[in-house]
Formats: C-alpha cells, sequence, structure tokens
C-alpha cells in the first residue's frame, strides 16, 4: 500500500505538533500492528485514526496513551520522547468504547477519581469545584449525585468525558466512543463532541471505523491499513484525491476502473478504458503505470436526457439500467455497461424527476463529463 502525504522525521518535530510518531513500528511476535508510523499531531486539531479491524489504529491510540511501548521508533509529546514514560504520567487521557465507569460510585465520585489518583494532595473544595466545572462542560452540572447505572448511554458517555477532561489533558484519546449508541444518538454525540472539542481548544484523537463519523468530525483523516499509513489528509482531499484503490474503495463509493494512459500534462490524463472509450481525467499520480486505475464517484457520472448534448472532451457511456433504488434524497441506479462492467450512479431527486427516471431494464447513456474522475497511484 502506498504512503501518501505523510510527514517524514525530518518535518515532525515542529512547535505546533503536540504528538509525534517517528519511525514507530509496534509488533506482536511477527505481526506488525504499527509498521513504520510517521505522523504529526497538531496542536488543537481532531484527528481521526479511521480504517478496518486489524490496521493497527488502535495500535496507534495505545501508543500515545502509554498502554503499548514501540518496538522500534519513537513517540514524542511535545518534542519529548515518552516511549518509556508510564501511561498516569502522561498530558493525555482515553474514554474508552465501553466507558469504565465505576457503577458503586457517583457520578461526581467517577469525575474525580483520576483527580484523586493523580494528585492526592488536592484540597477536597478544589477537587469538588473542579468535578462541577467539568459536568457543567458537558451539561450535567445537576447529576453529580445520581448513580451510573441511573444515567442512560449518552449521558454516561459525558460522565465519561467529563471524567477524561477535568485533568485538563492536552490530548483526548477516544476510542470508538460512539459504538454502543443508537444510530440517531450517535450523531447528537458527534455534535456534541466536535462542540466540546472547540470549546476546549485541545487536540481529539479518535479512533473509529465508521467513514462518516470520521468525515463529520475530522479536520484530518489518518486512514489505516495492514498497519500502515495509507493517507493523510482533510476529509475533502481523502474524498475528492484519493491516493489508490484501498483509500478510494474504503472513503465513499466509487467506480474503479482498469485503463490505458495515452496522455498526461499538467495536472490532467487521458485515459482509454477496457470498451475503447476515451476520457480525460484528473491526474493525481503524477507516474507512469504499466496497468493503472482510474476512478470516479457516482455522483460524478451523469445520466443523459434524450436532449442531452456532450460537450467538448466529455465520453457518452451506453448502458442498460439493472437496478434503480429511491434514497429519499437521491436515486441510485446501477448500468451494465459494455466491457466496463456495472458502474454506479446516483442522480439528485430533483434531476430524476426532471428524468422522469430511467426504469430497470431500460437503456440509458452515462456522461463522463471533462475533468471527473482520477488516476489512482499504485498499491504498495
Amino acid at each position: 500500500m502506498k504512503i501518501a502525504e505523510v510527514d517524514t522525521p525530518e518535518t515532525v518535530r515542529s512547535s505546533e505538533a503536540v504528538a509525534e510518531f517517528v519511525n514507530t513500528t509496534k509488533a506482536f511476535g511477527e505481526v506488525r500492528a504499527a509498521n513504520n508510523l510517521n505522523l504529526r499531531i497538531k496542536r488543537g486539531e481532531f484527528l481521526s485514526f479511521l480504517g478496518p479491524s486489524g490496521c493497527g489504529k488502535t495500535t496507534a491510540l495505545r501508543m500515545l496513551a502509554g498502554f503499548e511501548s514501540p518496538t522500534s521508533g519513537e513517540v514524542l509529546l511535545d518534542g519529548q520522547a515518552v516511549g518509556a514514560r508510564p501511561a498516569h504520567k502522561r498530558p493525555v487521557n482515553m474514554v474508552f468504547q465501553h466507558y469504565a465507569l465505576f457503577p458503586h460510585m457517583t457520578v461526581a465520585q467517577n469525575v474525580g477519581y483520576g483527580l484523586r489518583q493523580r494528585r492526592p494532595k488536592m484540597a477536597k473544595a478544589e477537587i469538588a469545584a473542579k468535578v462541577e466545572k467539568a459536568l457543567a462542560t458537558v451539561r450535567l452540572q445537576e447529576f453529580g449525585p445520581r448513580r451510573i447505572w441511573e444515567m442512560s448511554g449518552g449521558q454516561q458517555q459525558r460522565v465519561a468525558l467529563a471524567r477524561a477532561i477535568v485533568n485538563e489533558p492536552k490530548i483526548l484519546l477516544l476510542d470508538e466512543p460512539m459504538a454502543a449508541l443508537d444510530a440517531k444518538l450517535r450523531g447528537e454525540m458527534q455534535s456534541e463532541l466536535l462542540s466540546l472539542q472547540r470549546q476546549l481548544g485541545i487536540t481529539f484523537v479518535l479512533v473509529t471505523h465508521d467513514q462518516e463519523e470520521a468525515m463529520a468530525m475530522s479536520d484530518r483523516i489518518c486512514l489505516m491499513g495492514q498497519g500502515r499509513i495509507a493517507q493523510i489528509g482533510t476529509p475533502e482531499d481523502l474524498y475528492d484525491r484519493p491516493a489508490n484503490r484501498y483509500v478510494a474503495d474504503f472513503i465513499g463509493k466509487a467506480n474503479i476502473l482498469p485503463a490505458t494512459i495515452t496522455d498526461r500534462a499538467d495536472g490532467m490524463a487521458r485515459a482509454v478504458l477496457a470498451n475503447g472509450a476515451q476520457v480525460v481525467l484528473r491526474d493525481r499520480a503524477g507516474d507512469t503505470q504499466a496497468t493503472p486505475e482510474v476512478a470516479i464517484r457516482p455522483e460524478a457520472l451523469m445520466l443523459m436526457g434524450s436532449d442531452d448534448q456532450p460537450g467538448p472532451g466529455d465520453t457518452v457511456l451506453p448502458g442498460r439500467v439493472t437496478h434503480r433504488t429511491f434514497l429519499g434524497d437521491m436515486t441510485e441506479y446501477l448500468l451494465q455497461t459494455e466491457a466496463l462492467g456495472v458502474l454506479q450512479v446516483n442522480v439528485p431527486r430533483q434531476a430524476a424527476r426532471a428524468m422522469h427516471g430511467a426504469g430497470t431494464g431500460e437503456t440509458a447513456r452515462l456522461l463522463w463529463a471533462k475533468g471527473a474522475g482520477l488516476v489512482l497511484g499504485p498499491m504498495a
């Protein structure tokens, strides 16, 4: 898998970095759970480690937290190597997937637990004031006397957040914190977490397998695969400029096709598809490949009406509708095409109405507009 837009050891040491991975590897026997990570986490940003199970994202988080030590390379906090520093002496706190709250304690006792452990000489009045402030931050200021089992799932998550921020960490680590919530509550908590991060101004690092969650909340996403960093960038970067098939396929949906590049210049390329059609598209790869692939998002392809005509540089692909699925704000079409297989096209609701909706079994024309789509880089 090709590593794209990854910080190198020469560039990671920066005053704006609150945490850094420098050539960091973590091996469990013969398995490299994290393989040569180089990443600068910026002060005050919301960064997500995204990827499927076993990709290395949780291992990276645990090395930041101090629950795992690197096999080689370094983990730095504020420019200082912390590989040998235990978790309780790092300026980070972690919110676990199942919150790890103490059921025999009240909400206030749970929130103050970390303060009592880390600062045993702190006065009770000061602890109470900090607990009250943390609970107010997560809008639970009146819930201090309650027991954990009296709280809903969303309220328990807020208690876990209050317990994590009461120590005023420089980095808050979030390990799949919304996995146990239903879809509606998950959406609400995403907004609350983002508002909380902006309010506190501290660095949030989230681990998730949910691409929509990462896209909605992150300033940057670090997409992981097989222990490596596949690509780092803003959600827009990863969606609009995926480095290779893995990124294009994981982030959103994409039609990925083999092609032959015949010309490339000024960030654009001309490619010949398997059916002989020529398309003009953006050139993400920028180098010659023996068997390149091109990708186009379903919303970038357009179904043409009977009176529509292609413009200069546009390409028309004939096909037959095999499936039509109404999804509310859009209609999803699957079209069988000659030599290219099945292509997915997402048509906005108003456009579908204007076309009177191509039906299953009908022939249709697809418009691949000039500049739509992208040449993908190779998988390493």
